[in-house]
């Protein structure tokens, strides 16, 4: 398969060290298979650093290596190894385990040595206004004509008319449970926070996790007037943070990886927790007894893009995988072996030929009346979108998360 590579602190200080270096390098590197397109960062538009760089206008000869941060079970070989073979540009991954690390591992534009990152709502516009992603070339991706309109040009990856990567697909964090525990599916997230399975529970290790807690207390505890789970006033985001700090001693385990939580079922550590459909599929492939529910409050969830970074060292490569990926044929591979929903409105049709039935179970013939069930990841900044500045900003759900609950 591909290789996984750990990162070097040496390439990223190299980096920065020759930064006008590297910069001029890339701009020449660039402009040799594109037109003009502006100067480079700066105060370009929507306020993004990098929005005046310069695009590609014509896809070149693949460099021969593409590097990738991915969450796990994004880069399978069924989909990965043709497009090695087409192309030449062999994948190198790098997984990730939270939004926090895959904005790290893109600072200073990727540090010159990441291409392009799977990263999700409440990562990219951290990405895109720390101006290390980079403007994509939308004409060069012909199946983006292909998507739902909802992802074409959404919010959390384009600012400005200007895009920063192209969406890949979109899905819930569901609630897994042990069939053999639970012979009928939970219908409350409330059994994540009963004392009755007190070491049986994990959860994510990740402070968005205070937005699945906030989703449920804006169903069970509506006087706290709570109306978006990542838009939290001081009193609604305690409310939350106390919810996961009282859950605490009820966990088994909080995990990075997914498959650190494919692991706790499987060796009975686990019987309850919140996942993604990949640790499902994963579980289910294995034969293990596991079941998944979007409990009655509903869910968080996320929706992907496949971001270009500021400083791609392949950038040819770059674009024939946002390309690739793009096509209904292999988002209709992800989204089966994921579990998540495509954003090309023709995988549909693949998806069944794949597995029967799947377009269904995956929504992906009714994307938007799902798509109203799930309350999508964002950043959570300081000003709440009725234009008062009293939300609570991600830096102190960071320090929450830190603190109080672990």
């Amino acid at each position: 398969m591909h290789s996984q590579h750990s990162q070097q602190g040496t390439l990223g200080r190299a980096c920065r060290s020759a930064l006008l270096i590297g910069a001029v390098a890339l701009v020449a590197a660039c402009s040799s298979s594109s037109s003009g397109g502006g100067g480079g960062p700066g105060g370009g538009v929507g306020g993004v650093p990098t929005a005046n760089l310069p695009v590609l206008h014509k896809i070149g000869k693949g460099e021969g290596q593409l590097n990738l941060i991915a969450w796990e079970g994004y880069l399978q070989p069924q989909w990965v190894h043709p497009f090695e073979k087409q192309t030449g540009c062999v994948v190198n991954a790098k997984y990730a385990g939270s939004s926090d690390e895959m904005v790290s591992l893109m600072r200073n534009g990727g540090g010159g040595q990441y291409d392009m990152v799977s990263s999700s709502g409440d990562a990219d516009l951290r990405i895109i206004y720390a101006g290390d992603a980079r403007p994509v070339n939308m004409s060069l991706i012909p199946s983006w004509n292909d998507f739902y309109p909802a992802f074409k040009s959404p919010p959390f990856n384009t600012v400005g008319g200007v895009h920063y990567g192209v969406s890949l697909q979109w899905g819930p964090n569901v609630l897994m449970y042990n069939t053999k525990t639970f012979p009928a599916p939970p219908t409350s997230w409330s059994v994540i926070y009963n004392p009755k399975y007190k070491g049986q529970i994990t959860i994510p290790d990740n402070p968005i996790q205070i937005a699945d807690a906030a989703l449920y207390l804006e169903k069970t505890q509506p006087k706290l007037g709570i109306t978006d789970p990542y838009e939290l006033t001081q009193p609604q985001f305690q409310a939350a943070v106390s919810l996961l700090a009282n859950q605490r001693p009820l966990v088994k385990k909080y995990w990075a990886l997914a498959s650190q939580e494919i692991s706790e079922f499987k060796n009975g550590d686990a019987t309850i927790g919140a996942g993604w459909p990949y640790q499902v599929s994963a579980l289910k492939g294995s034969k293990f007894p596991i079941g998944s529910v979007v409990p009655a409050e509903g869910a968080t969830g996320w929706a992907d893009t496949w971001m270009l970074a500021a400083k791609v060292p392949h950038p040819n490569c770059a674009y024939q995988w946002m390309r690739y990926i793009s096509t209904p044929q292999v988002q209709a591979e992800q989204a089966v072996s994921y579990g998540e929903t495509p954003d090309n409105m023709l995988a549909c049709g693949y998806m069944d030929k794949i597995s029967k039935g799947s377009c269904a179970q995956y929504h992906a013939n009714a994307p938007a009346s799902y798509l109203r069930s799930i309350s999508l990841w964002k950043t959570p900044v300081p000003t709440c979108d009725n234009g008062k500045n009293d939300c609570v900003p991600y830096s102190q759900w960071v320090s929450a998360w830190n603190t109080q609950v672990k």
